[in-house]
């Protein structure tokens, strides 16, 4: 847990962030120093007893986790990639995309007999979609535009994230079939929980009622 009597929270760098600092400001925190953070990496809430650490996603369950920070945002992509211990308390409903098993264009992926090659950058979520549905499969780890290893022959499909699916329908490959869906969720760590009750119950519900007005 955070010592400070801050409630600190850590976001996600990029779109997750945005997203969150656009939530803080429809509940009418002043979001300026978030907006013009410049080269800064740990920032304040003006008149608020919150500060706000920007991280990478792995990282912001890494800080959670360690009691670094109190709450986080992060993708349940991250989440169920890295696992770790902390509560997850909400979902925040924007960032919504998925994960999928793509292919090349016609191709289906469960017809003949070998072991199928997959290739992902996240191996844990492939290996329990397989092991779920008791299929062994050879997991090939790519770190960049995972795209390619069907096309260069390496592996028989993808498991990847997939918002629109227009760099897929690019390269020549399309969904097969849909593995998890994917949303921005708060993770709270689990002595903050208690400690800080009162101050994250307080948090949250500001943010949950927020995204309601959104939607109406």
């Amino acid at each position: 847990m955070s010592e400070s009597k801050n409630l600190r929270i850590a976001l996600t760098k990029g779109r997750l962030e945005k997203d969150t600092v656009g939530l803080f400001e429809k509940i009418g925190f002043d979001v300026s120093q978030l907006k013009d953070k410049g080269r800064k990496l740990i920032l304040s809430v003006p008149g608020q007893n919150i500060e706000v650490v920007l991280a990478k996603a792995a990282d912001v369950i890494t800080y959670v986790e360690h009691g670094a920070c109190d709450i986080g945002v992060v993708g349940k992509d991250t989440i169920l990639e890295y696992g770790g211990k902390y509560f997850e308390i909400a979902d925040l409903g924007f960032g919504r995309c998925k994960f999928a098993l793509a292919v090349k264009k016609g191709t289906d992926f469960y017809s003949g007999y070998g072991v199928k090659t997959v290739a992902t950058k996240y191996t844990n979520v492939t290996r329990n979609f397989f092991e779920h549905k008791k299929m062994d499969v050879d997991i090939v780890k790519i770190e960049g535009s995972v795209e390619l290893a069907p096309l260069l022959g390496i592996a028989d499909g993808i498991v990847d994230i997939v918002e629109t699916g227009t760099t897929l329908k690019e390269n020549g490959l399309e969904v097969f079939e849909d593995v998890v869906p994917i949303s921005a969720r708060l993770i709270v760590n689990t002595v903050s929980m208690k400690l800080k009750k009162d101050a994250i119950d307080n948090l949250v519900e500001k943010m949950v009622e927020a995204l309601e007005k959104g939607e109406n």
